[in-house]
C-alpha cells in the first residue's frame, strides 16, 4: 500500500476543550466532522495520551473550536506543544469564553465553535472515537478554516538556517520535526498525534 494516498485526505485543525470542576482542559485535534444532520451529530477522535481525553471520558461533554487561517502559531504551542498534566493551558489566557455548557471555547483565530454531548464511544487503540449530539454552536468569523497545508505554509515558523548538521525525523502528516538519531518506537507527534510509521528520516 502507498501510504501517501492517505495524505490526500483533507484535515482541519481544531481546539478540543472540556472542563472538570474549575479546571479547563484543551488540546489540538485533527479529526472533527459532521456525520448526520438528523439528529445533528459529529465525531471527534482524541489521542488517549492527552489529559483532555481522560476528562472527556468522564464529563461526556465538550466544545470544538474550529481554527481559521488567522490562527497564530501560539495557539498551537499552547494547546498542542504542552501537556495539561504539567501546566494549566488556560492560565493567563484571555482569548476564551465559556459557552452555555460552562466549558470554554477559543475566540481568537477561530471561525466557529460547536458544543456537544457524547452519546457513544469506540476504542480505536491509540485513540477514542466520540460520537456526540451537537447542543449549540456559533459562527465567529467568515475567515476560512485552516488545513494542514495552510498550517505548513503560512502558520508554522520556517526553520532557521543552521550550519550544524543534525539528524531527525519529519512527520509526513503535519511536518513536525523530531531531532535525534533514533525515533522511539512509542513516539507520538505532539501536533497530530501520529506514530513512528508516519515519520520519515531527514
Amino acid at each position: 500500500m502507498n501510504k501517501k494516498a492517505m495524505y490526500n485526505l483533507t484535515y482541519g485543525l481544531f481546539v478540543l476543550t472540556t472542563k472538570l470542576g474549575e479546571r479547563s482542559q484543551g488540546c489540538i485535534i485533527n479529526t472533527a466532522m459532521q456525520v448526520t444532520t438528523t439528529p445533528n451529530r459529529i465525531t471527534i477522535a482524541v489521542n488517549k495520551q492527552n489529559l483532555t481525553h481522560d476528562v472527556l471520558m468522564y464529563t461526556k461533554e465538550f466544545n470544538v473550536s474550529v481554527l481559521s487561517e488567522q490562527a497564530d502559531f501560539s495557539v498551537f504551542q499552547r494547546f498542542g506543544f504542552q501537556s495539561g498534566r504539567d501546566t494549566d493551558k488556560f492560565a493567563g489566557y484571555a482569548n476564551a469564553k465559556n459557552a452555555a455548557n460552562g466549558m470554554p471555547y477559543v475566540t481568537e483565530g477561530t471561525n466557529a465553535y460547536l458544543s456537544a454531548k457524547v452519546v457513544e464511544t469506540m476504542d480505536l487503540g491509540t485513540h477514542t472515537l466520540f460520537l456526540a449530539d451537537v447542543t449549540d454552536g456559533e459562527v465567529l468569523s467568515d475567515v476560512p478554516s485552516v488545513t494542514y497545508a495552510y498550517y505548513q505554509s503560512h502558520i508554522k515558523p520556517k526553520p532557521e538556517a543552521k550550519t550544524e548538521e543534525k539528524t531527525g525525523y519529519r512527520c509526513r502528516i503535519c511536518g513536525y520535526i523530531h531531532e535525534g538519531e533514533e525515533l522511539p518506537e512509542d513516539f507520538v507527534c505532539p501536533i497530530c498525534k501520529h506514530g513512528p510509521d508516519d515519520f520519515e528520516k531527514i
